[in-house]
């Protein structure tokens, strides 16, 4: 892969009308590609549906059909949502080749391999399918995405050891989630020795507006830093990364991330800790305050994962209001496939009855259910 850590999310471009995720500003985007090649980077992230199923599109008038191919690299993705019969896998696939102009694909993704997708993936013999356009030459290295636990992980590379890297969500605010699992997913790739390219490191930009005691804190520690550099710099940080995903919208993102990662170095001990320090503050305001000890959930006759259950409804309510879409939906939903909802609890009051932090479980998970089953 790349030696530079830095990669250019085109999933959250610039917008003409910024209630069209389409209305893509071409010419904006084509500075923003000028800058990050003209700095020394290379990796550029799309998928088949991102914009408004514009963003491939856009990769070809902003940068293949601007640059030589061997400028970049290009990784894009397949998603089981869009395939109804092994016939759509080179439907879509070709349609990629054309709408990006790529020729080849440097890196190619099943799109989001949880436990739900993965049984598409799997009934539409996706994993075989990849590795042949591997040898064909149209793809140069396979991999998948996953909104999942670190056991789903850990299945997909122990089924499939040809998959050679995965993109998993990684952010110092979501690394002990229990929900989200980060750093557990992160270990679970490099047990298997694969590498891992990270998407969400600013929590598509929750992170780039921290409470002002975070901040000022950031700023006390380093005030030529921005706020958002902190998420990028501790997932570059961590060994085994080889690319970080930023879903840059504007010039001045690009001019911030491509001036500090130009020449990165991992962060100090000392700076690690301020981040600890930062979630904590962070986790502080949470709406609900479990420890995640777990105690409630072993005699819970609907077997709800109550902890993981409110670790995803702490990240949703932290979440900023004008993203478009928030994974902890995605997260809930496959936590739902294999436990029960939140909506199955039937008050018998146990929970309560255990929980050292004395919480109202049962309203909470009522306000669980209202937020993720609507």
């Amino acid at each position: 892969m790349n030696e530079k850590k830095l990669g250019f999310g085109f999933m959250r471009l610039p917008l003409l009308d910024e209630n069209d995720e389409a209305s893509i500003d071409i010419e904006q985007t084509k500075k923003m590609v000028d800058v990050f090649l003209e700095r020394g980077f290379t990796y550029f992230d799309t998928a088949w549906m991102y914009c408004g199923f514009r963003s491939e599109n856009a990769i070809k008038e902003a940068l293949t059909d601007r640059y030589p191919r061997d400028r970049y690299t290009i990784a894009t993705k397949l998603h089981a949502d869009f395939l109804k019969s092994k016939e759509d896998r080179d439907a879509i696939f070709y349609q990629q080749l054309e709408k990006t102009g790529a020729q080849y694909f440097d890196y190619y993704l099943l799109h989001d391999a949880g436990r739900d997708l993965y049984k598409i993936y799997t009934e539409m013999d996706c994993f075989r399918w990849l590795a042949e356009k591997k040898e064909q030459g149209l793809i140069k290295h396979i991999g998948f995405s996953c909104h999942d636990n670190a056991e789903m992980v850990d299945r997909v590379f122990t089924e499939h050891p040809e998959m050679e890297f995965v993109l998993l969500q990684i952010n110092y605010l979501d690394w002990e989630n229990d929900g989200i699992q980060s750093r557990k997913c992160y270990e679970t790739a490099v047990k298997h020795g694969k590498d891992v390219i990270v998407m969400e490191p600013v929590k598509g930009g929750t992170l780039a507006r921290v409470p002002e005691e975070v901040e000022r804190m950031f700023k006390e520690c380093h005030p030529d830093w921005s706020v958002p550099s902190w998420g990028i710099r501790f997932a570059a940080s961590l060994e085994h990364v080889k690319v970080v995903l930023s879903g840059m919208s504007s010039l001045d993102q690009m001019l911030d991330n491509t001036g500090y990662m130009a020449e990165f170095t991992p962060m100090t001990e000392k700076e690690i800790a301020i981040v600890e320090k930062a979630v904590d503050l962070i986790n502080a305001n949470i709406t609900v305050a479990c420890t995640g000890c777990s105690y409630c959930t072993g005699g819970c006759p609907e077997n709800i994962p109550i902890p993981k259950y409110f670790s995803l409804y702490n990240a949703d309510l932290q979440e900023t209001k004008e993203k478009i879409w928030l994974p902890q939906n995605q997260y809930y939903a496959r936590l739902a496939k294999t436990f029960g909802k939140a909506s199955d609890c039937i008050e018998c009051g146990q929970c309560e009855q255990i929980c050292p932090q004395q919480l109202p479980i049962i309203q909470y998970l009522k306000d669980v259910a209202k937020h993720f089953e609507k």
